[in-house]
């Protein structure tokens, strides 16, 4: 997908909720199919999605990878290195931080133009970034 292109960019909170059928996930997913808007991933997430499913195993690895399969992944590249850096560079700056995978998850989705769909709130920190809760 190309920078800038509309698409919701859904958090492992999201991802991990709408495997357990969580009513708010199930839900908001219904209305982004209804839509039409297409979902995307980031690797950071996808690999936190995984590691729960490994731990689980059986049905739940199967809907992981199943989800996942479905979704658009977006691409990590130089400049979304860069965007990283300036927002942990931000978040220091304020005496603020989030985890490393979090840090490249908001970059991607502030590199690619893409809200994020999580419950996480954490991500409210980050200067400029869409962020849509459920």
């Amino acid at each position: 997908m190309a920078p800038g292109e509309f698409a919701a960019n859904f958090d492992t909170t999201f991802l991990v909720d709408l495997r357990r059928g969580l009513p708010a996930a199930v839900a908001k997913a219904r209305a982004f199919d209804a839509s039409g808007e297409p979902g995307c991933v980031t690797p950071p997430a996808a690999a936190e999605f995984l590691v729960a499913a490994h731990r689980i195993g059986g049905v739940a690895m199967a809907r992981t990878r199943e989800l996942l399969g479905s979704l658009i992944w977006l691409e990590m590249d130089r400049e979304s290195c860069e965007e990283a850096g300036r927002i942990g560079a931000d978040l220091v700056s304020r005496g603020e931080s989030i985890g490393a995978m979090d840090l490249l998850i908001a970059a991607l989705s502030k590199r690619h133009g893409q809200r994020l769909v999580t419950r996480d709130q954490g991500f409210a920190r980050v200067r400029g970034l869409a962020v849509e809760t459920y």
